[in-house]
């Protein structure tokens, strides 16, 4: 049997994350009976908040449960305490990923105003003085982007930046993994290198009862991770959350192409060249310029009004994320239109105001901040599956998986 030890503080650290309202909760489990997304191998909302409430922040650290819950928010209506169970989760995702970023970045800056607009700040003010000491000549008789702007320098930097905000993202994506397959709270290299000897590559819970996990598993359920990152399937399963899910995988299309078009073909992508409206390089940018407004400016709209209950509570960086990306989409069109119109000084001021807005939240947000949960969410799918298989393996006729 594991021994755990209960942290009187956890309830506090977690309540500094968002809103988390366990005084009237009677422990029911009417917010798990009602969720079309629990099961027996994952009983949330219910099970996790127990965790918060008997302080055992080592059971928290693996459980996958918050990352499995798209927030329908069928738990929170029908809650007789009115607890807010569904904006739980959201605040221990929160709190999930601060636990998962080694910097300690991501902690500040959900927990502080002050951090996160100052880290926007300092990056954009970098970004800024990159631009100043290292554009080229101001073409005025006619637009030049690329005199301005090398595309080339500019790839160059798109290149190094991918790379450093992967480093930071995936090695939080690993302190994720390590917390929940193999329940340690500690992802040091030496914890590491012991835990893989003691473990292998993780285990699941069963009667008390350790179920090592063969690597193939983890090899034959891959396709699990890359399909629900494509297709956000778990969003169908709420019966309220069909136009949910046609929005963010709209929105998500739209920015995963842009990525894409900006790391991988920006060569192509940014061109001084007019190309007529039936060509990719226009409709491609048109595609996910229109998803990306509509999907912002949507959920702002949504949070402005509070109809459902998603939007009913908005922290800080709930708005941070859709504003950082709206500016930068608005900003993007601007420099489209001031080129096309053929305006040299402006395409290239607005231009250097789009860099400094979309590296800030690039840098800030992806690897610390709420964009970070497309990583995370799809991750704890793949694991949860891994898990589930392992015990199946082991018990064909039939076994749930303890997330202990």
């Amino acid at each position: 049997m594991m021994k755990i030890k209960s942290d009187p503080a956890l309830l506090a650290e977690v309540r500094k994350y968002g809103n988390f309202d366990s005084n009237a909760c009677y422990q029911c489990g009417s917010c798990t009976v009602i969720c079309d997304l629990a099961s027996d191998s994952a009983s949330f909302p219910r099970r996790t908040l127990r965790y918060i409430l008997f302080g055992l922040k080592k059971l928290l650290l693996g459980s996958l449960d918050p990352w499995l819950c798209y927030f329908c928010g069928d738990c929170s209506t029908t809650c007789p305490r009115e607890t807010e169970p569904g904006e739980a989760m959201m605040t221990l995702r929160r709190y999930l990923t601060a636990q998962y970023d080694w910097t300690g970045i991501s902690a500040k800056l959900y927990k502080s105003r002050a951090w996160e607009l100052g880290a926007l700040f300092v990056v954009g003010m970098f970004m800024a003085f990159l631009i100043l000491f290292f554009h080229g000549p101001l073409v005025t008789e006619r637009v030049e982007l690329n005199t301005f702007a090398p595309v080339h320098m500019v790839h160059t930097f798109d290149l190094i930046l991918f790379g450093v905000l992967a480093f930071f993202l995936l090695t939080n994506a690993f302190r994720m993994y390590w917390f929940t397959m193999h329940q340690s709270n500690s992802a040091r290299i030496l914890d590491v290198i012991r835990g893989i000897k003691k473990d292998g590559f993780g285990f699941t819970m069963h009667q008390d009862e350790k179920i090592r996990i063969p690597l193939h598993l983890f090899i034959t359920e891959a396709w699990t991770m890359i399909w629900n990152f494509i297709t956000q399937k778990l969003f169908l399963k709420c019966a309220k959350n069909v136009g949910r899910w046609l929005k963010h995988f709209l929105l998500v299309s739209g920015y995963v192409l842009m990525l894409l078009l900006v790391v991988g073909l920006l060569l192509w992508f940014q061109t001084d060249n007019i190309y007529p409206i039936y060509h990719p390089q226009r409709w491609l940018g048109y595609y996910a310029t229109a998803v990306l407004l509509f999907g912002t400016v949507e959920i702002l709209i949504g949070r402005i009004r509070k109809r459902e209950q998603i939007h009913k509570f908005s922290d800080f960086s709930d708005w941070m994320f859709p504003v950082l990306l709206l500016l930068t989409t608005v900003t993007g069109i601007l420099v489209h239109i001031f080129r096309y119109m053929g305006l040299p000084l402006a395409t290239y001021y607005m231009y250097a105001v789009h860099l400094i807005i979309a590296v800030a939240m690039l840098v800030v947000e992806v690897p610390f901040g709420k964009w970070a949960h497309m990583l995370y969410r799809p991750l704890a799918v793949y694991l949860q599956a891994v898990k589930e298989r392992a015990l199946q393996k082991q018990a064909p006729e039939g076994v749930v998986v303890e997330n202990v």
